[in-house]
Formats: structure tokens, sequence, C-alpha cells
């Protein structure tokens, strides 16, 4: 596909600013850099083949370069910067005044602000990882970048791979007292989630552990983060050091320091826009018409799990229950949410028996906020839902309350209309 867009597109077509790769579809840096006045912002898929020609003959004025081109461009540029010689990679590019092409990195930058706020926010500060031992899983081009960052704290890297000096097998025997962890693989990138590099058995047996960040930034939470998060260990994603790394390059490129609160702000914007909002509660709380309400009134995309079970398997729910009993009905109910639950901007609306299968509470946090829909008991009406039929409303209740208040981020109790509750959500979620 980037070989056919390649050869529609002039191979030096002017552009300002822009991110080079390979595949891109995925990246939010244009959002990004519209935040920071660094636009137009253009994604640009190359072939290796098209890389040389397009860096050294193109008119732009600032480029970022990922995967795979970070290293392949050192040989191209005129003048390569401190940081991006000790880091080994370019990802950022400008021509100066007198034209020539400067290589140089910010991941560093990117990395080192996540680590100074995460530490601040979560383990009384950066003296906390000085002396500390910290597991860097994956060798790649931001790897380095961020080994690079934790020796200038003084805390001391030990690199993962599955290749080089140290691989993952034994790797919590040998290294139980690792304070941090940091994760530059893709495992449990968008849309291979959730997945992680380390599974539970081994992190538990890190028993040193405080903090675990990932550079992946869609999900929100991925597999790494949400198993740290059942163990009690603070984690954060990468999408600040996206914001970070950003803010450095566009800094570069118009010339000024732009405000540093613009990392915090535009993170936070962008977290709260990407976020699903998913929906649980009893059969018959309301869920899907203050669903529907909500979705329209923040331009998002409705998903009502139920209508997308329907669509995909040919059957209702119903019919899946009657037919074939309710436990075969919960496994596929959790294959419909494994795969709408890691879209983003979305509001969904849960089945009431979502919350009966454990697995399904990381498909929901690892990119939704969780909001239960609490309507009263005797408002609740059992008809066309052979679940409440036939086990009862109280029994359901008490089986399934305790999991929709210990799942949920927000508890909203019924306002007596689907408009009204949609806006009680908007309002706590600052929508």
């Amino acid at each position: 596909m980037a070989a056919e867009k390649g050869a529609e597109r002039a191979p030096h077509a002017p552009v300002t600013y822009g991110l080079l790769g390979r595949t891109l579809k995925q990246s939010w840096s244009p959002q990004i850099h519209e935040g920071l006045g660094t636009t137009p912002y253009e994604l640009i898929e190359l072939e290796p083949d098209e890389l040389a020609a397009f860096v050294r003959e193109g008119s732009w004025k600032g480029l970022n370069c990922t995967i795979p081109y970070k290293r392949d461009l050192i040989p191209l540029v005129d003048e390569l910067r401190p940081t991006a010689a000790r880091i080994g990679a370019v990802n950022t590019l400008l021509h100066d005044e007198r034209g020539r092409i400067i290589g140089d990195n910010t991941d560093m930058f990117g990395f080192a602000w996540t680590l100074k706020r995460f530490c601040e926010r979560h383990l009384g500060g950066l003296g906390a990882i000085q002396g500390a031992k910290a597991l860097v899983l994956g060798s790649g081009g931001a790897s380095r970048a961020i080994v690079c960052a934790l020796e200038d704290v003084g805390a001391v890297p030990v690199v993962i791979s599955r290749h080089g000096d140290e691989t993952y097998e034994g790797v919590a025997t040998r290294h139980a007292d690792a304070a941090l962890i940091v994760n530059t693989t893709p495992v449990g990138m968008y849309p291979n989630c959730p997945a992680s590099p380390l599974d539970d058995d081994t992190l538990a047996h890190i028993t040193g552990l405080r903090g675990v960040i990932d550079v992946v930034y869609n999900p929100e939470h991925t597999g790494i983060m949400l198993a740290a998060e059942r163990m009690g260990v603070p984690s954060e994603s990468g999408l600040v050091m996206l914001v970070g790394q950003a803010w450095l390059s566009s800094s570069m490129w118009q010339g000024r320091e732009l405000d540093e609160g613009l990392i915090g702000s535009i993170n936070e914007r962008l977290m709260r826009s990407s976020r699903n909002v998913a929906l649980i509660g009893m059969p018959g709380s309301g869920k899907t018409s203050a669903g529907r309400n909500l979705a329209e009134l923040c331009g998002r995309t409705f998903v009502d799990m139920d209508v997308n079970f329907s669509e995909r398997f040919g059957r209702t729910p119903a019919e899946v229950i009657e037919t074939d009993g309710e436990q075969a009905f919960r496994a596929m109910e959790t294959q419909a949410l494994s795969e709408v639950a890691r879209g983003s901007g979305l509001v969904i609306s849960c089945g009431g028996g979502v919350v009966t299968r454990p697995e399904n509470r990381d498909l929901l946090r690892q990119n939704s906020t969780v909001v239960m829909v609490d309507r009263k008991l005797d408002q609740l009406s059992s008809k066309g839902r052979p679940i409440s039929k036939s086990r009862g409303i109280e029994a359901l209740a008490a089986e399934r309350m305790p999991l929709y208040r210990a799942w949920a981020d927000e508890v909203v109790a019924c306002t007596g209309s689907a408009r009204g509750d949609a806006q009680e959500i908007m309002r706590r979620l600052s929508l």
C-alpha cells in the first residue's frame, strides 16, 4: 500500500512539516502539531528506496521520522547534533537558514519529561530511581534514547531483548530487584491489544517493581500497564512522551521555545477525546438510550453491543442464549467486545452481563472510561431479557451490582430521562 501511495504522489512534492515512516495510518502526530502551531503537517509514507531523494531534494521545513528510518537518516544529514549522535538515531530533521539538513533526536527529551512527571506523581521525585535498576524492554530506535535518559538521572538501565546479552528468559529471577520497567517494543500496540511483553507471573516475581512506563500510546492502557494495575503498581502510557518530543521538534522548527505547559494540556486533550465511554449496568437500566444521546451530544460513534453482536454473528443474544446456553453467549460476547473496545472515541453500551467474565474488564479498561448507569431495581423490566426472566432481577442484582461498582470509574444515578443521564455523564467526564 505504501509503495502505491509513493508512486501516486510526486516523490519530492513540497511539504512544510510532516512525519516520515513506512506505515503511519494510526499516527496522532498531526493532531499534536496542530496544537503546537506547526501546520500543515503531513503523514508521508515512503518505501526505503524513496527516503534519500525525499530528504535530500525536498523543500520541506521540518520533518519527524519514525520506524523504520531513524538510523537510515544519519548518513543523509549535513550535521548530526550531539543528542542524535549519542543515541545513534535521528527522529527530527530541520533545514537551517543556509539550507543545510540538521539531524537531531527529541525522543530523549520526550521520555525524560515523562519520567520526571511520573516519578514526581507516583514515587516522590526522580531521587527514587537514582541508583535503581530499570529494565528497558526492546533494543530498537526508542530504546537507546530511553537508556540515555535513564542514565542521565542516575538510574541503572538493563536492556532486555530477544537476541541480546539479556533475554526475556528468566528475567524475573535475574532482575527481581528492578524498580522500573519501560516497554519500548510494539507488543500491545493497537490493534494487537491487550498483549504484554511480560506475563503476570513474571511481573509478580519482580518484587522491587515500583512503576511501569510503556512508550505505546494506543491503547491508553496496554497489557503490561493493566498487569501493573492489578498489582497496585502505577503506570504511564507513551502519549505524553509523543507530545513531549513533538513539542521540542516544533520549538526547533519555529525557532522559539514554546510554552512547556502545552505538553500537559495537549496530552490531556488527546486522552479525553480518544477514550471510549463504556456504559455498564443492570439489564434495562437505560444504557442504550443514554449512550445514544451521549454519542449525539458529543459527536461520537455509538456502539450498542447487542446490535453489534447480532450483526457480527447473525443471531441475537436472546437467540443464542435460548439455543446454545448462556456460557456460549458469554464467550461470543467477549469475542465481539475484544474487537470493539480496542477502538477510540466511541460510546459503547455493554450488555448487562459483561461483568460476569473477568477478562472483559481488561478489554474495557484498555481504552475506556467505564460508567455505571444506576437505576433502581423496582424500575427495571425483564421484558425481552431471557436471563432476567429465568433468574430474576433481584438475584442478578445480588451477583452483579458489586461488580458494576468495582469496574466503574464513575457511577451515575439515573436522572429520569436518557438525555439527562447523558448530560450528567458529560459533566462528570468533562466531555
